[in-house]
């Protein structure tokens, strides 16, 4: 499916939005998961758990809520990139795209959104366009 001539613009503002929200849900789910590791799975052995799985789980649990607090934080500044039309914000939301095409269903819709708006040739040229348009 190709896109017609002009309609990146109101597609890119679209995008960005898109990047704003789904980093905020990516924040707040990285918050509770972060608090989750470092308060229940670190009194966990208090209640009678044994303590291999919680001293295992409450370091893994903490490494992967910063790495989702990471990737909202980039979606963040790929969000704002996009919306202020800035240059390197294609870039950004494009690797993040790749990277959220496989946090099924949701990030696979967003990844699949932006690579079908941002990937082709024609879209990387009225970018460029748009950017220059901004920049003048």
């Amino acid at each position: 499916m190709q896109m017609l001539p002009g309609r990146v613009q109101g597609h890119v503002h679209l995008l960005g939005i898109v990047w704003l929200a789904i980093s905020a849900f990516n924040t707040i789910g990285g918050v509770v998961l972060y608090i989750l590791a470092n308060t229940l799975f670190a009194h966990l052995h208090e209640l009678g758990a044994p303590e291999a799985p919680t001293s295992f789980l409450r370091p893994l649990l903490s490494v992967v809520a910063i790495f989702v607090l990471a990737k909202a934080a980039c979606g963040f500044i790929a969000g704002w990139g996009l919306l202020q039309r800035e240059p390197w914000a294609r870039i950004i939301a494009l690797v993040l795209g790749f990277i959220a095409l496989f946090n099924i269903p949701f990030g696979t819709a967003v990844g699949v959104y932006t690579l079908w708006v941002l990937l082709p040739a024609q879209s990387e040229q009225e970018y460029g366009a748009i950017v220059a348009a901004r920049a003048a």
